[in-house]
């Protein structure tokens, strides 16, 4: 039991550790994911060493000692997002609905069927933006029947897990669909129209995500250039969708950094939205940020439609004043220069 015990609890050091390199190897990305998880079981492992054979030893100190620093390392990178953590974000004050804008976000899973229980979500949600992605034909066809409240739509059914679907209840301003890095995988940038008649811009990403026989530059590089377009625009925007990274991961916290972003979910909790069946393996990889001239409405993580994802809806205020209360994060000494030769290898893996 004690040689278990010693196993497990290096091997989530091991792990730990891992988290902190600076590599786009797939298998090293994957550590990014589950601190909570490795959070979790660190400290089960290491209280049940200590309670079975306590500290009499250099290996029982080593043991202690290197359990102790790696889950003081988690638990400093998921502490934003607990409800105790200072909040990032204001709340909303008085609700303006001609200045609020309300954004459901969903991966439907392309061989989910479901498509009655994402339309049911959608008609007790009564979102203004609608972003569902892993959409192929099958999926496109039936989500038609939005088109009558959703006039203004951008759509790309595919059949590789990255197809995309926005519809609008509010007027799109000069939409675009794009490929960011890889020419099979979408995603949009658009002007949307607010009640006010205030133009704010939307982006809808679902890059690759790292896996066997795909490392993360591709995915990086898509979220950074999003995040370059944003700070180089210097207009209110929002960028939503299943980013394939966690909130708390190295690229997602660049990302902030480049583009001055705000996370909602920091101080209100995790919002994990993924997987859906199994709730030992969920983090959050669905997202939503913006920049500082928005207030938080409200934020819900919405039930199961039959997806490995949980639909996320937000609604934010667009209130510019805010802006000065809730300056975005800034960039860091070399993080322009990491972010270009982030975007430049994504780029260059793409068309390897």
């Amino acid at each position: 039991m004690k040689v278990i015990l010693l196993s497990i609890g290096f091997a989530l050091v091991a792990v730990t550790i891992m988290s902190r390199m600076r590599s786009s190897l797939w298998w090293v990305r994957a550590t990014d994911f589950p601190r909570l998880q490795v959070a979790v079981c660190l400290t089960v492992t290491t209280i049940a060493y200590v309670l079975l054979y306590g500290v009499g030893w250099r290996l029982d100190a080593l043991f202690l000692g290197a359990s102790i620093l790696a889950l003081g390392h988690q638990f400093i990178q998921i502490f934003p997002y607990l409800p105790i953590a200072p909040k990032q974000v204001l709340k909303a004050g008085q609700i303006d609905r001609s200045r609020a804008i309300r954004v459901l976000i969903s991966n439907v899973l392309m061989e989910n069927e479901r498509v009655q229980d994402l339309l049911h979500l959608i008609d007790e949600a009564d979102p203004d933006l609608v972003l569902a992605v892993e959409t192929n034909r099958w999926w496109s066809e039936r989500l038609r029947v939005l088109d009558e409240k959703y006039p203004y739509s951008i759509k790309r059914p595919q059949e590789n897990y990255y197809g995309m679907h926005l519809f609008s209840k509010l007027e799109l301003v000069s939409p675009k669909l794009r490929f960011l890095v890889e020419p099979e995988i979408p995603s949009v940038r658009t002007g949307v129209r607010l009640r006010s008649g205030d133009v704010v811009h939307f982006f809808g990403i679902h890059p690759r995500p790292p896996d066997p026989g795909h490392d993360s530059e591709e995915r990086d590089a898509a979220i950074l250039i999003v995040a370059r377009e944003i700070k180089s625009d210097r207009t209110p925007s929002i960028v939503a969708g299943d980013l394939n990274d966690v909130a708390w991961s190295h690229t997602t916290r660049l990302f902030q950094r480049m583009g001055g972003v705000l996370d909602p979910r920091r101080g209100r909790g995790m919002f994990s939205s993924f997987h859906a069946r199994y709730p030992m393996l969920r983090w959050p990889l669905d997202h939503v940020f913006h920049e500082g001239s928005f207030v938080l409405v409200r934020l819900e993580r919405l039930r199961n439609i039959g997806s490995d994802h949980f639909p996320i809806l937000v609604e934010l205020q667009y209130e510019p004043s805010a802006a000065e209360q809730q300056e975005g994060p800034t960039a860091e000494e070399g993080d322009q220069t990491e972010a270009r030769e982030k975007i430049s290898e994504g780029v260059g893996a793409a068309k390897a």
